[in-house]
């Protein structure tokens, strides 16, 4: 049966849902943090290491999620995601030792947020569309902020009123209930079911040859496979700047709400900083997404770095002067700028190695990004049990942003394919032929 609309955006509306749910289920542990270090008096750096390691488990099964990507599609991928989640979080709330931790939030809901959040879905998002990928890339994760202004402070208040067992309970079973349905919906290419990317009509026979965007032919006309992406300086740019971007991402994220806290702040402050990020992200990830169709995606990435370099600047002029101006300009930084990321993170590395073995090789460069959503929250709780301030985590996460960004440009999707935008810059004799 015909819908009246593209079935893309049925994939974005799923994908936005089970962004809503999946990726806050995994933030929630930022909420869960405090009342759990009051309760069994850990170390930070061994509490949050729970956190980091659920990214060990998770960059060790990435790979393998892109191969079962390549294989088996998106709905096995997502349910055995909603499967692995909601056992973990349904699980967490029996702990009484720190490796009960790290196996429920660490191995359970860290491997199963591999499938359900932004690397699962950057998959094959990316095939839907073409010409506005930025765009309903930036629209679908643009749940992540719905999600955490509804979600999260109705955790804080199950917290508050019940503990944070029954609240871990809680998002386990919606988790289950709402996800595990509407993920039998997905697809993995519009091809599959008849249809063509951004729902463009078949092409007849009298029309003229469609204009490409490749810029390199010798590059897009290569077949890539693991191993050959694995022999290219493009490859280990994009993996240092993954593993930067999610570095400096959950750095600030799982430190954030304690760190408030800790200078002074009331619990409604930290909390409301916490959803107000993700709120403005709403806006930030769809305009910058768009904005990456029309300038390239390098420009919007190194726009997101410096907004979270400009977050940790303030976070380190909070702890001499909290006021609630540098809080603002704190969230305005992180949110509507830093989570630009996430927008183009599957573009980025399709527009480069475009291809059937596109999910072995985002699956591999994934490793690299997890490992820096690992290093982050780890080395910044160390740091901070070592130092007794997070003066030094902040400056380092400063650093690591200006890295991101410097190997985006150096990995140059730009060079490979233009975006929509870019498309009248490319010279005559490289516009025909290929896609």
């Amino acid at each position: 049966m015909r819908l009246p609309f593209f079935y893309g955006w049925i994939i974005i509306a799923v994908t936005f849902v089970t962004m809503a749910i999946g990726v806050n289920a995994r933030t929630a542990f930022s909420l869960f943090f405090p009342p759990i270090i009051d309760e069994f008096g850990w170390e930070r750096g061994i509490t949050a290491g729970a956190f980091s390691f659920g990214f060990v488990v998770s960059a060790g099964v990435s790979p393998l999620i892109g191969r079962l990507m390549d294989r088996l599609g998106p709905r096995a991928v997502m349910e055995l995601g909603v499967a692995l989640m909601a056992g973990g979080l349904l699980l967490a709330p029996l702990t009484t030792q720190p490796w009960h931790l790290y196996l429920t939030i660490g191995v359970l809901v860290g491997a199963g947020s591999i499938c359900l959040g932004y690397s699962g879905q950057s998959l094959f998002l990316p095939n839907w569309f073409h010409r506005r990928r930025g765009l309903a890339i930036g629209l679908a994760f643009a749940g992540v902020g719905i999600g955490s202004v509804t979600l999260l402070p109705w955790v804080q208040i199950m917290i508050e009123q019940t503990g944070w067992r029954t609240a871990c309970t809680a998002m386990g079973l919606l988790v289950l209930v709402v996800l595990a349905p509407i993920n039998l919906l997905l697809r993995k290419r519009p091809e599959d079911i008849g249809l063509r990317p951004d729902g463009d009509a078949a092409p007849s026979a009298s029309a003229a040859t469609p204009v490409s965007n490749v810029v390199d032919p010798v590059w897009a006309g290569t077949d890539w496979t693991l191993k050959r992406a694995l022999a290219t300086s493009r490859f280990w740019w994009l993996a240092t700047g993954y593993f930067g971007g999610l570095y400096i991402w959950y750095a600030v994220q799982v430190h954030q709400t304690k760190y408030l806290l800790d200078i002074g702040f009331g619990p409604g402050v930290a909390v409301w900083a916490l959803g107000a990020v993700s709120l403005l992200g709403i806006p930030g990830q769809i305009l910058l997404g768009h904005v990456s169709d029309r300038v390239g995606r390098e420009w919007i990435w190194s726009a997101s770095c410096a907004g979270f370099a400009i977050c940790f600047a303030a976070l380190i002029a909070l702890a001499h002067y909290p006021i609630l101006t540098l809080v603002y300009v704190m969230v305005v930084a992180q949110g509507a700028l830093g989570y630009g990321l996430t927008s183009i993170m599957g573009a980025v590395v399709v527009e480069i190695f475009q291809g059937k073995h596109y999910g072995s090789i985002f699956g591999t460069i994934m490793v690299a990004a997890l490992a820096g959503g690992a290093a982050g929250p780890w080395a910044t709780g160390v740091l901070h049990d070592l130092s007794g301030s997070y003066t030094l985590a902040f400056a380092i996460g400063i650093g690591v942003s200006g890295l991101s960004a410097l190997a985006i440009w150096q990995a140059s999707p730009g060079k490979i394919r233009a975006v929509a935008g870019r498309r009248h810059r490319i010279p005559t004799e490289s516009m025909i032929g290929l896609d």
